[in-house]
């Protein structure tokens, strides 16, 4: 061993995590610009949409609903994309991960929605090279929505796209932020065991959404607009917790229905 000690492989993972920390202290400007155009859609009234396949849906969940998160973000989680405990059989992995490679489902899932040029979008894919997502922020971007992609660049870099065009989620966005996780996202090498373990990218996003997180309560209580925080009641007792989670949920409520109504030749249909 030359006299050096080896590092577990824990105190590995936890070094190439500050790492993590690293690369996206390296794009504070771009976070903050991603959070000048989500305020500005929360302020408006509209929303920021959130949309990840496959393991990707955890970042649209760190975002909204959860502690320390408020109102004005729209979590598009497709269970199809997502639905991963049972892993085989009915409703299995493998389905999951065909599906998310189809042409068109992107389109079916945002017919769905009223979508104007005053909301937002953050779409997140490590590799931000499977179809779904390429096309959700393609169609966001043909509905005049600012387009925010979180990819692990170094992975995406060095992956194939399945777009006919080689197209990649990067190439239909305004703002891309990287999460900072290597190719092939796992981030420790084990003697004797053929490919490394334990990925990086989650790490890696949920710093950027909680950044994310942060700038826009700044930007919300500066345009004295505070929102509705989801709160513990250990920190603000129990009722002024409920208060804050049945106003936080009533806001969410009354955003979303502008979602759902369409003109269907003068009517509206909720």
């Amino acid at each position: 061993m030359n006299g050096k000690e080896v590092m577990s492989e824990t105190e590995s993972y936890l070094e190439r995590a500050r790492g993590l920390v690293d690369a996206v202290s390296r794009q504070v400007e771009a976070i903050q610009e991603a959070a000048d155009w989500f305020a500005s859609s929360i302020l408006k009234g509209r929303v920021v949409h959130l949309f990840g396949s496959g393991h990707s849906r955890i970042m649209v969940e760190e975002m909204w609903p959860r502690y320390g998160s408020f109102p004005g973000f729209h979590p598009i989680v497709e269970l199809s994309l997502t639905f991963h405990n049972n892993v085989v059989g009915a409703n299995g992995q493998r389905q999951a991960m065909f599906l998310e490679n189809t042409s068109g489902l992107a389109d079916r899932i945002l017919r769905n929605f009223t979508v104007n040029e005053e909301d937002a979008a953050l779409v997140i894919s490590s590799s931000g090279c499977n179809m779904v997502p390429i096309e959700i922020a393609e169609g966001f971007q043909a509905r005049g929505v600012k387009v925010v992609a979180m990819v692990s660049r170094q992975h995406s870099e060095a992956s194939t796209s399945r777009h006919p065009q080689g197209k990649k989620l990067q190439d239909f966005a305004d703002l891309v932020l990287d999460t900072g996780a290597p190719v092939g996202d796992a981030m420790v090498s084990i003697e004797g065991l053929e490919t490394p373990v334990a990925p990086g990218s989650t790490v890696g996003g949920c710093l950027i959404i909680n950044a994310i997180k942060a700038e826009v309560a700044r930007r919300l209580v500066a345009a004295g607009a505070p929102p509705s925080v989801l709160t513990a009641g250990v920190l603000v007792g129990a009722e002024r917790a409920a208060e804050l989670f049945e106003s936080a949920y009533d806001e969410h409520a009354a955003r979303l229905r502008g979602l759902y109504q369409f003109d269907l030749g003068g009517a509206i249909s909720a």
